[in-house]
């Protein structure tokens, strides 16, 4: 608590995906633009994500890959909450993109193709009508968890007075014969692009990223996907801190010095 009785928001668990595909400019990543209008990071390219609910956390639902302890040894949570983050992962992966990290039940090695099919369920899901779980048992899939990979993991500055996540990125490949289409209601501007060129934007000012999104670019860049699933992080938690900088706000973590020099167009 600070000297004005200030007391930190406390920061809700989300989950986002950087949802990945070779190409042969090199691997493309999957991003969106927020509605300008939004009251939280409007105007931000972001990746499809979004906070757990109380369904993430109490789903009942099969899948088929790593079970949650592995995922929360790996994020350094609890099995409860690492479930939930899965689960959070997939639901809004799907609702904002619409693709699906889903098998069918009857062959949990199987990937849905055409996920498309499930418009109306996609649709209930983003308005709150239908469970994450109760989707996937009612059309009888499972959740494929081996296709996603965990990747980092950044907390919004206690300094931030709107509201606060406590973000766990995942990657994932885009599964063989779905498609990401951005149809949302939270985004205006969704497509795939290279990390050197959503990075190369930023710098020329003709988007705006925050430094967890820049630094996820940044260490995508370069590689194919199958190195990028390959690699075995160590997901240590970040929380950057912001202070004032000649009247303005910056934001301090372990590579600002880049991301500010790239936000402010500039070499490092």
């Amino acid at each position: 608590m600070s000297d004005d009785g200030w007391v930190p928001l406390p920061a809700r668990p989300a989950a986002t995906v950087m949802l990945v595909r070779d190409t042969r400019d090199g691997i493309k990543v999957f991003l969106m633009r927020r509605h300008r209008a939004m009251e939280f990071v409007g105007g931000v390219v972001v990746f499809p994500g979004g906070g757990v609910d109380d369904r993430d956390r109490n789903a009942d639902i099969d899948w088929h890959g790593p079970p949650p302890s592995w995922w929360a040894e790996r994020f350094g949570v609890d099995d409860d909450l690492a479930l939930a983050l899965v689960c959070a992962a997939a639901r809004e992966t799907f609702e904002e993109s619409g693709v699906l990290f889903a098998g069918p039940a009857d062959d949990p090695d199987g990937i849905v193709s055409d996920a498309g099919i499930y418009a109306g369920e996609r649709a209930a899901l983003a308005d709150n009508s239908l469970a994450f779980g109760d989707f996937l048992r009612g059309s009888g899939l499972v959740l494929r968890a081996d296709l996603l990979r965990p990747w980092a993991n950044w907390v919004t500055p206690m300094e931030e007075r709107t509201r606060r996540y406590d973000t766990f990125f995942f990657v994932g490949a885009l599964p063989e014969g779905q498609r990401a289409d951005g149809e949302n209601t939270e985004s205006d501007k969704a497509g795939w692009a290279t990390p050197e060129q959503a990075l190369h934007d930023f710098a020329e000012h003709r988007t705006f990223l925050l430094p967890p999104t820049w630094t996820q670019l940044d260490s995508l860049a370069g590689r194919t996907v199958s190195e990028v699933l390959a690699l075995q992080r160590q997901v240590v938690a970040v929380q950057p801190t912001l202070v004032v900088a000649d009247g303005n706000w910056e934001i301090e973590f372990f590579d600002s010095g880049r991301y500010n020099a790239a936000r402010a167009g500039r070499a490092p």
